[in-house]
């Protein structure tokens, strides 16, 4: 009868064991499969979107620089304005905020604005945007660094001269 009642009692210790066990581990497992999950699509996000700067120019007044980048990849850029643009002479760079003026007044120079080329509204696979870039003063002879980075880290850089 001793030995009915150990293994009775080694069992029942034994389950408790192990739903305390199944209790610690399996919320750990579903919160980390969670974050794998949600990495993933990330690291899928930026592997499909490329950009790459065409063609840099400063205008004939010295004030302005269009750019045109194209969409080389093959998912759709959201939130364009909340991109990061760098401009400047080369090896000193400054962000350039972007045109964000709703009351119809001047904005704050520098600045930039875009327009999709073909007059779209959504920077998709092959597009094309054109970034006016505007300056308080005339761009100084030289050659100069520009660097386009979109909303989730993927970028291109350019050089151009004016």
């Amino acid at each position: 009868m001793d030995k009915t009642i150990t293994t009775a009692l080694l069992i029942i210790a034994g389950v408790i064991c192990s739903i305390f066990l199944f209790n610690t581990v399996y919320p750990m497992i579903n919160r980390s499969s969670a974050a794998m999950v949600n990495m993933t699509d990330k690291i899928n996000n930026r592997m499909q979107s490329q950009i790459e700067v065409i063609q840099a120019t400063g205008s004939t007044s010295g004030k302005t620089v269009y750019i045109w980048a194209k969409n080389v990849g093959t998912s759709r850029i959201d939130a364009v304005e909340q991109s990061d643009l760098f401009l400047g002479p080369e090896g000193n760079a400054d962000r350039i905020a972007y045109h964000l003026n709703n009351d119809g007044g001047q904005a704050a120079l520098p600045s930039w604005s875009y327009a999709v080329a073909n007059g779209g509204d959504e920077w998709s696979t092959g597009t094309t945007v054109k970034i006016t870039v505007t300056f308080t003063d005339n761009l100084s002879p030289g050659t100069y660094t520009l660097k386009l980075v979109i909303p989730n880290g993927i970028q291109a850089e350019y050089y151009f001269s004016t």
